[in-house]
C-alpha cells in the first residue's frame, strides 16, 4: 500500500504500509480484522529535538549468593557490565545498580547518575571489579531503583540492560507486578539470563511488559560480546518515541495493537486508539492491529473504511507518511472470507511457536519425554516454516532433527532444563515475514541468489528489500 506522501519538514523520514485481506464474513459471531502495520524511520540521526544527551542507562547485575559459583559466572557479568560501560558516549548519565534482596548503589556510590567520561568510567569500573555476591533476588526492587534513578533524568530515552542468574524469590518485599506497573513507559529494559537457574517466562514477562527484549548466553565468556552488539544498536537510538493512532469509524472497535517484530512487546493506548512505542533508530518494526467489526446494516459487495492509522513522532520534525485506512468487504463468498493476510498468517505462525515451546518446557518439567519431543516436533516445524534460524539453533540443542518440515525430532537424552529456558527466551524474537502486498498464505518470493545482512549476517534473497531475520533495509539494492 502506498504510504503516501510527506506531511511536514524535516530530514527524518517515517514509513507506514499496512497487510490485510479485507475480506470478512458476515456470518461469524465475532468478526475481526487483523492488520499488519510495518512503520520504519530513515534518518534517524538527523531528527530535531532537545539538546544534550539522548540516553540514560542503568545496569542492573544480579549479585546475589547464587551468582558465586561458579566462579566464571559473575566474573562474566562484571567483563559484560564493563564491555558496556566501555561502550557508553561521553556524556551519557549511566550508573550501576547491585541486585540481591535489595537494590543498592554500585556506582556512584550514593543514589544518583553521573556523565560518562573517561574518569568516571574508570571509577565505575573498579566499582565493578570489586562486587561481591551474597543474599537472595528480589528483581522488583532492582527496578525500582532503577526507575527512580532515571525519573530524575532529561534523557529521553532510558534504558536498562538487567543481567540475573535466579528466579525472583523475594517478591512479598517488593512485588514485582506493581513494580512493572509503575516502570511501564517510564524505561525500555533488556533482560538477560546468566547461568542455568533463571526463569525464561520471568524474563520475557519483563521485556516484553517494558518494550525489550529477553534473551540468555549458553557460556558465560559470551556475555560481554553480546552487551558490545546490544549497546551498538541502542546508542544508535536517537528517536525517543513513535505514536501509532487508530482512529475507528462507527461499529468499529480497537481489540488490542501489540508488537510482533523484531520482538513481542505490549503496547497500551490512551482510551485505547493512541499508543507509544519507544527509542527509535533507523530500523523497521511489525505491529499486529486486531480490531471489532460489527456487520450489521453494512453493506456487502463493496470497500468500507473500518479504520484510519496515522503515525506521529513528536518533536522531530521528519516527514510523516500519509494516514493509512484499513478496510473490510463483507462477503457471503467462504473462498474469499477464508484467506488469511501473509504477514497476519506468518505472526500467528510465531504465536504458535512460541506455544509449542511453552507447552515442551512444561512437559519437560514434568518427566513427560515423549510430551515435551512432540511439542519440540511441532516447534521445529514452525520455526523451519517461518525460518526462524535463531530458534532451530537453539532448538538443535535439544532435539535431534530428522525432518524438519514434518516435524520428526528426537528428544536429546543430555537435554538440559537451562536449553529450555534459552528457547523461551527467542520464542519472543521473531522473524520479519513477507512483503506486503504478498498473496495470502504466500511466503517470501524464493530467490536462489542471497547475500549476508551487514546488521545481523543472516542469509537474505540477492533482489530484497528487507532482511527477512530483522528487518534492516538495504538502500544499495534499491
Amino acid at each position: 500500500m502506498d504510504t503516501g506522501s510527506p506531511r511536514t519538514g524535516g530530514r527524518m523520514t517515517v514509513g507506514l504500509e499496512i497487510s490485510q485481506w479485507k475480506y470478512l464474513s458476515d456470518e461469524s459471531g465475532d468478526p475481526r480484522m487483523h492488520c499488519v502495520l510495518s512503520v520504519r524511520v530513515d534518518g534517524a540521526g538527523s531528527a530535531g529535538g532537545p539538546g544534550g544527551p539522548v540516553l540514560a542507562q542503568v545496569l542492573a547485575v544480579d549479585c546475589s549468593s547464587s551468582m558465586s559459583w561458579p566462579v566464571e559466572k559473575l566474573h562474566a557479568a562484571q567483563q559484560a557490565a564493563l564491555a558496556a560501560i566501555r561502550k557508553l558516549p561521553d556524556g551519557t548519565p549511566f550508573a550501576v545498580v547491585r541486585g540481591d534482596h535489595r537494590a543498592s548503589m554500585v556506582y556512584p556510590d550514593a543514589p544518583g547518575m553521573v556523565r560518562a567520561s573517561p574518569g568516571t568510567r574508570a571509577r565505575a569500573a573498579r566499582a565493578v571489579h570489586d562486587l561481591v555476591a551474597g543474599g537472595g533476588t528480589c528483581i522488583g526492587a532492582w527496578l525500582d531503583l532503577c526507575r527512580r534513578l532515571l525519573a530524575a533524568q532529561h534523557a529521553p530515552i532510558g534504558h536498562v540492560l538487567l543481567l540475573t542468574d535466579g528466579k525472583n524469590q523475594h517478591d512479598d518485599q517488593m512485588p514485582l507486578g506493581p513494580v512493572l506497573d509503575a516502570c511501564d513507559g517510564r524505561f525500555v529494559c533488556d533482560a538477560w539470563g546468566i547461568g542455568d537457574g533463571w526463569d525464561g517466562r520471568e524474563l520475557v514477562g519483563i521485556a516484553t511488559r517494558l518494550h525489550g527484549s529477553a534473551d540468555a548466553v549458553r557460556e558465560e565468556q559470551d556475555l560481554p560480546a553480546a552487551y558490545e552488539k546490544l549497546m551498538d544498536g541502542l546508542v544508535a537510538k536517537s528517536v525517543p518515541e513513535l505514536r501509532i493512532s487508530v482512529t475507528t469509524m462507527p461499529g468499529c472497535s480497537v481489540r488490542y495493537l501489540k508488537q510482533v517484530f523484531p520482538h513481542e512487546a505490549e503496547l497500551t493506548g490512551e482510551d485505547g486508539t493512541n499508543f507509544v512505542t519507544r527509542a527509535w533508530g533507523d530500523e523497521t518494526r511489525r505491529y499486529q492491529l486486531c480490531l471489532s467489526a460489527d456487520p450489521e446494516g453494512r453493506p456487502h459487495g463493496e470497500d468500507l473504511q473500518l479504520a484510519v492509522v496515522a503515525v506521529d513522532a513528536p518533536g522531530t520534525g521528519a516527514r510523516l507518511p500519509a494516514p493509512q485506512p484499513c478496510l473490510v468487504h463483507w462477503t457471503e463468498n467462504p473462498a474469499l472470507s477464508q484467506h488469511t493476510d501473509a504477514q497476519v498468517e506468518h505472526f500467528g505462525q510465531h504465536q504458535r511457536l512460541g506455544e509449542a515451546v511453552a507447552a515442551a518446557t512444561d512437559a519437560h518439567r514434568q518427566g513427560l519425554r515423549d510430551e515435551a519431543e512432540r511439542h519440540l516436533g511441532r516447534a521445529v516445524q514452525l520455526a523451519h516454516a517461518v525460518g526462524a534460524a535463531e530458534h532451530l539453533d537453539r532448538l538443535a540443542r535439544l532435539v535431534r532433527v530428522e525432518d524438519a518440515r514434518a516435524g520428526r525430532v528426537v528428544l536429546r537424552p543430555e537435554a538440559a532444563a537451562v536449553d529450555f529456558e534459552r528457547l523461551i527466551t527467542v520464542s519472543s524474537h521473531s522473524t520479519y515475514g513477507p512483503s506486503s502486498g504478498t498473496a495470502p498464505g504466500a511466503g517470501p518470493a524464493p530467490d536462489r541468489a542471497t547475500t549476508r545482512c551487514p546488521r545481523c549476517s543472516g542469509a537474505s534473497p540477492a533482489a530484497a528489500r528487507f532482511c527477512p531475520a530483522c528487518g534492516h533495509r538495504f538502500e544499495e539494492r534499491r
